[in-house]
């Protein structure tokens, strides 16, 4: 099944291009993802992708440090970039007149982007700032020690950031062959949706992007995580008076059979998401999780995490605890609601609701030119246009038996990795 008005081509340069016009509103979205993220993070290199996704704001000869801001601004545009697992992405949103100028600069950065060596150890102030700024939360120290231990193997296991001792002895020409190798026409993909003529654009993206040459191939991921055979626990202690839990099991990807019926199964437990960087969640209290948890005030909160990844990736639990409650008690209830899965299956209402809300929160996250072009480009990178054109037909198609099958091969007690953070007051001396 082909997404209606999508116009599709590969520049002589390897440079995917993905144009789906509408003039629904006079606006455009330009989006470039390149194939990069901190999935393709060898160890000593952690966090290299977003810092160097970083210092492409940080200027070219052409568009000096805070240029391209101002010519932003005053076309009455908005920009941003991001680094994920899988990809880095730049996007500018302006009045369709004016989207010329997020061809300009991005082509320019694509090739250009300074990396003057003082910007550089700058930045790295900002980013380890930054980094010591999340670890005042100890839910944020929690997530990091869990998620580095329940992959072993896969580059999954590291922070986006990046670890701290990377941080500290990346060098100026470390990122900059990184972005060589990874930010080159062959390993990118252009998306551009909203009001503006196909072919005038394309014309565009040919004369801007069509001269910079291909860059090298880049390094193939070939790690394959092994079976988790044992149960993993965390224990992380510290003065900070909340306690919390989290729990995680290794997931389908997102082109896996089983990807659509857990995601149904994530519904159930924990409510429906809309599972894209702009998607919110059903803010409904009839899931299973916030019944067993929330409801018996064993936790303030409850929430389970899943979404789309190239390579097998993690499904998450997790809960702020109600004072003067155990960890354990909150690990009972919540395996008592899995097993009953296991065991009973998942009722005809459950399914329904799960898939009707899930269905909803993906159209809110794709309904603007922007929301859309993410989600364009987000699955030629991580999974295919047939995957997202059949996301609705997929998800609706997904049985109960499907659900309890899932349940049943993911959420094991030895494929679990578990964590509780205990708060420990501090000791007066003496």
């Amino acid at each position: 099944m082909a997404i209606h008005g999508l116009i599709r081509t590969t520049l002589d340069n390897g440079l995917q291009v993905l144009l789906r016009p509408s003039h629904r509103a006079p606006v455009a979205s330009f989006w470039i993802f390149y194939r990069v993220g901190s999935r393709n993070e060898a160890p000593g290199h952690t966090g290299v992708s977003h810092w160097v996704e970083h210092m492409l704001f940080k200027g070219t000869p052409r568009f000096p440090r805070g240029e391209f801001d101002k010519a932003i601004a005053r076309a009455g545009g908005v920009f941003n970039g991001m680094t994920g697992q899988d990809w880095t992405v730049y996007f500018e949103t302006l009045p369709a007149d004016r989207i010329d100028l997020a061809l300009h600069v991005e082509s320019d950065r694509m090739a250009n982007a300074v990396f003057d060596p003082d910007e550089t150890e700058l930045e790295r102030t900002v980013i380890l700032s930054e980094r010591e700024g999340s670890e005042n939360s100890e839910f944020y120290r929690l997530h990091e020690e869990v998620q580095a231990t329940a992959f072993l193997a896969h580059s999954y296991r590291n922070p986006i950031i990046g670890w701290r001792s990377d941080l500290r002895t990346l060098t100026r020409d470390m990122l900059y062959a990184h972005y060589r190798t990874f930010y080159a026409a062959n390993n990118a993909v252009i998306v551009v949706t909203g009001a503006f003529e196909p072919a005038a654009m394309l014309a565009q993206i040919e004369q801007l992007f069509g001269i910079l040459p291909p860059g090298p191939s880049t390094p193939a991921v070939t790690i394959e995580e092994p079976p988790q055979r044992a149960e993993r626990r965390i224990l992380l202690r510290g003065e900070e008076p909340t306690a919390y839990y989290l729990q995680v099991f290794h997931a389908p990807p997102a082109l896996h059979d089983d990807f659509f019926p857990f995601v149904v199964l994530d519904s159930v437990l924990g409510g429906a998401k809309g599972m894209g960087i702009f998607g919110g969640s059903a803010n409904n209290r009839s899931n299973r999780l916030y019944q067993a948890l929330v409801e018996q005030q064993l936790t303030v909160d409850v929430a389970s995490s899943f979404g789309p990844t190239i390579d097998p990736g993690m499904f998450t639990i997790s809960a702020t605890l109600a004072p003067d409650v155990e960890h354990q008690a909150v690990e009972a209830a919540i395996w008592a609601e899995l097993e009953a899965i296991q065991r009973d299956g998942v009722t005809t209402a459950e399914m329904e609701k799960a898939i009707k809300q899930t269905r909803a929160q993906f159209a809110y996250s794709s309904e603007s030119v922007t929301y859309e072009a993410f989600w364009l480009g987000f699955s030629e990178i991580v999974a295919s246009q047939e995957w997202l054109a059949t996301w609705s037909e997929r998800l609706q198609a997904v049985t109960a038996e499907d659900v309890q099958r899932v349940a049943r091969r993911y959420l094991q007690r030895h494929c679990q990795t578990v964590g509780y953070y205990i708060p420990t007051p501090a000791t007066e001396e003496e």
